[in-house]
C-alpha cells in the first residue's frame, strides 16, 4: 500500500486551489440516473470515491465521458441494469445515493447495504422508512435493499435523526414522485443545497433546501443541465489546519467560505489570522496555537469532519482543549496513533481532553479513516523529524493530490508508492 513520508518543521507559504466537495458530487453523480438527457458537471474531483460511484453508474448503462480536467458528461438514456452490487459499494457509504434515483425512474431498484469507513454506525433506516413512505415496497434480502413502486407518491416525511445521504435520497426520491412531498428535520449541509441546486436546474421544484424544511413538487420528467460543484469546505479547513499547526500564510483559492463560518471561527479563536472574500480565504498563523475545545453536531455547528483535524492543531496548542464527539460513536481511532507521536490524549466515552504539548515527535502510524488520515498528515507537518502514514488509502477516498498541494506551499512530503507484485 502507498504511504507518505513527511519531514516535519516547514512552513506553509503561498496558494493552494480548493476542489470540489466530494460530498456534493456523488450525490449529484448519481441525479443523473433521474433523466435521459445529458448532465455536464465542472469541479468534480479526482478522488477513488468518485471513481468508484462513475464505475459503478457505468456498470448500471450510464454513459459517462471526461470533458477536461474535473469536467465530466453523464448520459443514462441506456441504462440497463437497476442493480448496485456488493463488489462496488463495500468500499463506499454513498452508494446508496443510487437507490431514491433508481426507484423515482425506473420503479425498481436493488442497492446492496453499503460499507465505508469504520467510525461508527450509519444505518439506513431513514432511508427506507422515507421511502415507504413515499409508497415504495422495501425488503432487505441476502445483504440487498430491494425496492418496488408503479409510481411515488408525495408525503410528509420527518427523520428520526438528520441525515446527510437521507435528506439527499429521499430528495432526488421525491421530485419524480406524483404531489407535493415536505421533508421536515432535514439536513442543511452545502452539499444538500448543491445537490437541490442542481436538480431545479434540471426542472424539479424544490424550495427550503439549506433550511431543515424542504418542500417538494414533484414532476413528471427531467431534463438535463450543467452545474459547478460546490468548494470543497472540509479540504479547505484542513489546509487552514496545516498552517495553523507549522506557521505560515496560505491563500486558498476557489474556496467557499461562506459554507465554513464554526471552521474558521474556530481557528480565529486559536490565534489564526483569517480574511475572505466571495471566493478565497486567506489564513497566517505566526504563533503557537491557543486550545479551543467544541462540540460536533450538523450544519451550520462544527463538523465532525473536521474533528480530527482541528484534534491535531490541539496536540500542539497552549491550554488544554475539550472535544466532543456527538455524531459518529467510533471517531477518536486516530487518538492512539497521535499518541505514537507524543500527543496527550485522554478519552472518555464521546469526550476527548487534549492537553497540548509543546512538540510532537516524528513516527509510524497508520490511517484508520478518511480525516484521520489527514490529522495525521498535519501532526507530521509540524513534527520534530520524519513521520510515515501508512495506509492513505482512505485519504485518496477524499483529498485530490494532498500532497502535491502540500508541497506547493513548501511541506516536505512525499508519496511512497507501493511495489507492485
Amino acid at each position: 500500500m502507498d504511504k507518505l513520508l513527511i519531514t516535519g518543521g516547514n512552513r506553509l507559504d503561498g496558494e493552494i486551489s480548493v476542489s470540489g466537495a466530494k460530498n456534493a458530487a456523488l450525490p449529484i453523480l448519481c441525479a443523473s440516473l433521474l433523466t435521459p438527457d445529458t448532465i455536464a458537471l465542472k469541479n468534480v474531483p479526482a478522488l477513488k470515491d468518485i471513481g468508484t460511484t462513475v464505475r459503478l453508474l457505468g456498470q448500471m448503462g450510464v454513459r459517462i465521458t471526461q470533458e477536461g480536467d474535473n469536467a465530466l458528461s453523464l448520459a443514462a438514456g441506456g441504462v440497463h441494469s437497476l442493480e448496485a452490487p456488493y463488489d462496488l459499494v463495500k468500499t463506499m457509504r454513498a452508494s446508496i445515493l443510487v437507490l431514491g434515483p433508481l426507484l423515482a425512474r425506473f420503479g425498481q431498484a436493488k442497492v446492496s447495504l453499503p460499507g465505508g469507513c469504520a467510525i461508527g454506525q450509519r444505518p439506513v433506516d431513514q432511508h427506507i422508512k422515507g421511502l415507504a413512505a413515499l409508497g415504495a415496497e422495501i425488503s432487505i434480502e441476502h445483504g440487498f435493499v430491494i425496492a418496488r413502486a408503479n409510481r411515488l407518491k408525495g408525503a410528509s416525511i420527518r427523520t428520526d435523526m438528520v441525515t446527510v445521504t437521507g435528506t439527499e435520497n429521499l430528495m432526488m426520491a421525491a421530485v419524480l414522485a406524483e404531489g407535493q412531498t415536505v421533508l421536515e428535520n432535514a439536513a442543511r449541509e452545502p452539499e444538500v443545497a448543491d445537490l437541490a441546486e442542481l436538480l431545479i436546474k434540471m426542472g424539479a421544484r424544490i424550495q427550503g433546501h439549506g433550511t431543515d424544511r424542504i418542500v417538494i413538487d414533484g414532476v413528471d420528467s427531467l431534463h438535463g443541465a450543467e452545474h459547478t460543484i460546490v468548494a470543497d469546505r472540509i479540504e479547505a479547513g484542513t489546509f487552514l489546519c496545516a498552517v495553523g499547526a507549522t506557521g505560515g500564510d496560505i491563500l486558498l483559492r476557489n474556496a467557499a467560505p461562506d459554507t465554513m463560518g464554526a471552521i474558521l471561527d474556530k481557528l480565529q479563536e486559536a490565534g489564526m489570522a483569517i480574511e475572505c472574500g466571495a471566493d478565497w480565504i486567506r489564513g497566517s498563523m505566526s504563533r503557537r496555537p491557543k486550545a479551543v475545545g467544541f462540540r460536533t453536531y450538523e450544519y451550520p455547528a462544527f463538523p465532525t469532519d473536521m474533528q480530527a483535524q482541528v484534534m491535531a492543531l490541539n496536540t500542539i496548542a497552549d491550554g488544554t482543549a475539550v472535544i466532543v464527539e456527538n455524531i459518529f460513536e467510533n471517531r477518536y481511532m486516530h487518538v492512539q496513533e497521535l499518541g505514537r507521536m507524543g500527543a496527550k490524549i485522554d478519552i472518555d466515552g464521546h469526550t476527548a481532553v487534549v492537553t497540548g504539548v509543546p512538540a510532537l515527535s516524528g513516527a509510524t502510524v497508520m490511517a484508520t479513516d478518511l480525516r484521520a488520515s489527514a490529522s495525521l498528515v498535519i501532526a507530521g507537518l509540524a513534527a520534530r523529524g520524519e513521520t510515515t502514514v501508512e495506509r492513505i488509502y482512505h485519504l485518496d477516498r477524499g483529498y485530490e493530490r494532498m500532497e502535491h498541494k502540500l508541497r506547493s506551499v513548501g511541506a516536505n512530503i512525499q508519496r511512497i508508492v507501493r511495489e507492485q507484485a
